[in-house]
């Protein structure tokens, strides 16, 4: 006689207060694991291109600075403006470019920042290029190489 032979016989315990689990439900308590929990997103980050910050040339410089002295001596106007700028990535090197429409509120020259009305602070080192109306068209020109 085995260990087993006195239950062996025994009709399957149906419960009366519980359904029945589906057979799908059954065996996908005994799929496979995530192993190597996080190494799809590390390889989806790792695949994530960014682009490298451009070098300005002198003259594109020179019109960024012409840009924000006149923006500056026209806050009062409130004119509404494009600010294109370099957004640094925060996971990896390199970053994004980034356009913002929006009305400077000030320019904060201790920080080195434009402050927008709708809150947004984007460092002047960042910028790339400034638009709108409120510059002459007679300014424009190819800002990075």
């Amino acid at each position: 006689m085995s260990r087993y032979d006195d239950i062996i016989a025994l009709p399957h315990h149906v419960s009366d207060k519980r359904p029945q689990m589906s057979l799908h439900d059954r065996a996908a308590q005994f799929l496979p694991f995530a192993a190597l929990t996080g190494y799809d997103d590390a390889v989806r980050e790792t695949a994530r291109v960014t682009d490298d910050r451009p070098e300005l040339r002198e003259d594109a410089l020179e019109l960024l600075d012409r840009r924000l002295r006149l923006l500056e001596a026209e806050l009062a106007s409130r004119p509404e403006i494009t600010i294109t700028y370099f957004l640094q990535d925060e996971k990896k090197q390199g970053g994004a470019f980034v356009s913002r429409t929006g009305v400077v509120r000030r320019i904060d020259g201790y920080e080195r920042k434009l402050l927008l009305e709708d809150g947004a602070a984007i460092p002047i080192a960042d910028v790339l290029m400034l638009e709108g109306d409120v510059f002459s068209e007679a300014e424009d020109g190819a800002f990075a190489e």
